[in-house]
């Protein structure tokens, strides 16, 4: 049993953005739903919450319409192996959302997104403080990271 689940409040649109997700990710899995009863707090079969599962990660979805807003202060890294995994995340988180600088997305759904190629961490923690540098201020030059542009500013001349 995963011992801490993020919670995430959507605006009214849980159902949606959960089957949204589900067609992103490759391993995903709607769990339980749980419907408004009788007693309220909003129309009674209305859903309330969504368990799901992304890669591996437990998630709850909690359905209410509201004020609060996502914000960059939480974001959920997709560690990618390769650029064919950034270009899928990359393309279909920003459907409809808003692309943001060094690898971030922000989705439809205002969740905040950061399509991360294992190779970036690798070449920013590169025992070499030159290489993570070039690394670093190439990356700072991108919205979608690109793994070819990343090698190329690495290497030495």
């Amino acid at each position: 049993m995963q011992k801490v689940t993020p919670f995430l409040w959507f605006d009214g649109n849980a159902e949606e953005a959960i089957n949204f997700y589900a067609s992103v990710f490759p391993n995903a899995k709607v769990g339980d739903i749980m419907r408004v009863s009788k007693a309220g707090p909003s129309p009674e079969g209305r859903v309330l919450t969504i368990g799901f599962e992304l890669e591996g990660q437990k998630f709850t979805a909690f359905n209410f319409p509201s004020d609060f807003k996502f914000t960059e202060a939480v974001s959920f890294v997709v560690s990618c192996k390769d650029q064919a995994e950034v270009d899928h995340y990359w393309d279909r988180l920003s459907e409809g959302g808003e692309p943001r600088d060094c690898g971030w997305v922000k989705d439809r759904f205002g969740v905040f997104w950061q399509i991360t190629p294992t190779r970036l961490i690798d070449l920013m923690t590169d025992p070499d403080p030159n290489i993570a540098a070039r690394a670093a201020t190439s990356m700072m030059t991108m919205q979608k990271i690109d793994i070819a542009t990343l090698e190329r500013a690495v290497k030495p001349g």
